[in-house]
This record gives C-alpha cells, structure tokens and sequence, in this order.
C-alpha cells in the first residue's frame, strides 16, 4: 500500500510538471497576443485589404464590428501560415512540382534520448530532451539531403514542423531536385520493401522493429489503426511487381510477394507467430514521390496547413451569449488552440517549425 501511494504520488507531480509547462507557454502566448491587440494602430490595420473591401461594398459597419488582425509576423497565425503556402506555389510556378514529400516522425525510442533520462523516467517525463534531439535530427536530415546530396542535387527545399495527438513533433518536408524524378528511377530512391538480412542485416533490423504496420485485421483485432472491422491506414497493400505512377496521386511502389523475390520475416503478437511480409511495410520516414501535377496544391497547403485543432464553446443556456466577432481573428485563434506539453517546450525554446 506504501509503495502504491509513493508511485500514485510521484505520477502526480509528473502530470502537474507537463501541465505547469504548458501553462507556463500558455501565458507567454496570451502575454504577446495582448501586445498584439492593443497596439493595432501601430500594425496599420486600416490598410488591411479586407476591411477597405468590407467599407468600399457599403457592407453594413453594424456587423463588421471592431477589426482585430493577427498579423503574418506572428508565427502560426493563419496570415503567417498562408504567406509559406503562397511562398511554396511561387517555387512550384518557378521550379515545377516538388520531388518528393517526406513525413519524419519523432520516435521516442531513440536511445538519444533514453540514454539522457534519469533512473526511473520515460520519454514522456522529459519533453525538453525530446525537443532538443528531434531539432537536432531533423538538421542533420535536412544536412543529409540538401548537402550530402543522397537523393541527387538539391535546388529548394521547405519544411514545416506539427506535433501528434500524443505530443510528439513531425516535419513535413518538400524537396525540389535539380534533376527530376523519372518513373524509372523510383525504384532506386524510394522502397516499400523489407530488406534482404543477407545483404544489410542492419537495415533489416531497423525496419523489421520500427518501419512495420500493425499487422492488423484478422491477424489482431485490437490494433488501434481498426474502426469498424477496417484498416483506417488501408494495410495490407497488394502486391504488385513493378512500381506504378498515377497522374491523379501517390504512385503504387513496388511490393513483391516471396514468389517474386520479397522478404518476410515472423513477428510475435499476442503469443502468436505472424509471418510478415511487404504488404505491412509502413515508416517512421516516409518519403513519396510527387508524381501528381494535380495534387501539388494540396501538398502545399498539407505541409502548411499547421497543427490539427478543435473548436468547441461552454454556453449557459439561460443566458443570452453575444455572437462572436468573426474580425476578431486573435480570439478566432485562441479559441482554436491546443498546446501539449512537447509544442510548449519547443515554443519556449525558440525551436523554428518553419
């Protein structure tokens, strides 16, 4: 009982460490959103487009209430945020399409970051280390590719750093190659394949224990990607030999099944043995190929479309509330905002997510 009170105690103060830094950025944040709202004069709102727009159609001034902008230097406003969307549309129309679209996933399992915690600590104690190795990950990715060239010559580049449901931090990356992608050479850049131990035992290794999907389905029904009998990820994928590009999306990589030359390997789920193969093959690093003209736009918007968010309101039914004012656009995002304990400490730290 002793010791069951001591655990209860010390998980405690572990949650009321998460909560007191993001409390901690919460006030930082309102501190210069406050600044913001009451020095609009000095960031010239008169001049705004959208308001001369609103006055010069004879709109009704009774409804345009009082104009509260949130201007583009503030950084994850919805200003800022369309500014790199308008920027990466500007490489698009100067360079063509991006190259490839990378997805980097924080993995709390890095052993730089276990080896930093103390006795008696997990990854989720420690958010600080978590920020400082996923920057300094992320840099060194980026250094890999625009400098040591792994995918060819670099000639633009643009990042965008969000965090998961469970707090982790993730970068979407878009890359611009000097040279482009032909259908031919995707093969060589891009596998969806488990790798051959006999050849790269490490790699093996590496993606056997951290780049595998569920298995999920039939084979274990209680995977958490399962909604209604069905994969939300859409494992597993079929096979197929050759790698195939659409015109309208991602293309279909190449999976080749054990008669074709793919590997497989057994994993232990729930005391059983599954054999798995390359349909599962799922990445912490995710790197697709921009084969579609037609959905660079979304890419664009994708990459900077910032963290996902909520919007919910408390209302006593009794008493009457005043609409909100949709000029407001500092409250608008305020309302919007959800801040976990790893977005705080990045924040606090000055971390750049652009």
């Amino acid at each position: 009982m002793i010791r069951r009170g001591r655990d209860n105690i010390i998980l405690r103060c572990r949650e009321l460490r998460q909560q007191f830094i993001v409390d901690m950025y919460v006030k930082i944040e309102s501190e210069r959103l406050r600044y913001l709202r009451y020095n609009q004069q000095k960031l010239r709102t008169e001049e705004y487009i959208h308001l001369r727009d609103a006055v010069a159609n004879n709109a009704d001034t009774a409804e345009i209430g009082n104009s509260v902008i949130l201007p583009s230097s503030y950084v994850d406003s919805p200003h800022h945020m369309q500014e790199y969307i308008q920027d990466a549309m500007t490489f698009v129309r100067e360079y063509g399409r991006p190259c490839l679209f990378i997805t980097f996933t924080c993995n709390p399992k890095w052993k730089e970051i276990t080896s930093l915690l103390l006795p008696g600590q997990n990854t989720i104690h420690r958010h600080d280390i978590t920020a400082r190795v996923f920057k300094q990950k992320l840099k060194s990715l980026i250094n890999f590719i625009t400098k040591l060239h792994v995918f060819g010559s670099t000639r633009c580049w643009m990042y965008s750093v969000e965090w998961q449901k469970r707090g982790l931090p993730h970068a979407f990356i878009l890359i611009w190659l000097v040279d482009k992608i032909r259908a031919e050479n995707v093969d060589s850049l891009i596998s969806a394949e488990i790798p051959d131990p006999s050849t790269d035992q490490l790699l093996f290794d590496i993606v056997t224990a951290n780049i595998i999907h569920g298995p999920c389905r039939n084979l274990n029904r209680s995977s958490p990607c399962m909604v209604d009998g069905k994969c939300t990820k859409r494992f597993p994928k079929d096979f197929t030999n050759d790698t195939v590009t659409h015109v309208d999306g991602y293309p279909i990589y190449r999976r080749r099944s054990t008669e074709n030359g793919g590997q497989t390997f057994i994993k232990t789920i729930s005391y059983a043995d599954i054999d798995i193969d390359n349909r599962w093959f799922n990445a912490h690093i995710n790197v697709e190929s921009c084969s579609s003209v037609k959905s660079i736009k979304y890419i664009c918007k994708y990459v900077n479309k910032g963290s996902d968010m909520a919007v919910f309101r408390i209302e006593n039914t009794n008493v009457h509330s005043p609409p909100l004012n949709q000029n407001d656009e500092i409250t608008n995002y305020q309302i919007d905002r959800y801040v976990s304990s790893n977005e705080a400490v990045w924040r606090i730290f000055g971390f750049p997510i652009h």
